[in-house]
């Protein structure tokens, strides 16, 4: 199972961690793996290469994580919402393999 956690402080996002497998299909023919994986790939770029917002992400065997530095990233948290938005519907469609999970931090 995926397991997505996105981190709030003062009710906006500042963060998220994804990790594990979805278990959907096999390796390669995953589409829920896919899907996520773009996702997040795609959410991480966005915050760090085209808005240039200052952002801890590591990547580490089957986790990724990023975490805003400043609460200042104003539009950074348009990206995070865009992939809680994301990975809420494939959640729905797929309750057997992503999970969401929020946490106050």
């Amino acid at each position: 199972m995926i397991r997505a956690e996105f981190f709030s402080k003062a009710d906006h996002l500042n963060g998220f961690s994804v990790s594990g497998h979805s278990g959907y299909a096999d390796a390669g023919e995953d589409i829920v793996c896919a899907a996520v994986s773009s996702a997040v790939q795609l959410t991480a770029n966005g915050i760090t290469e085209v808005l240039g917002a200052h952002a801890s992400v590591s990547a580490e065997g089957d986790t990724v994580s990023l975490n805003l530095e400043s609460a200042s990233e104003g539009n950074a948290e348009v990206f995070l919402e865009a992939l809680r938005l994301h990975l809420s519907l494939l959640a729905e469609d797929y309750p057997k393999n992503v999970k969401l999970i929020y946490t106050e931090v």
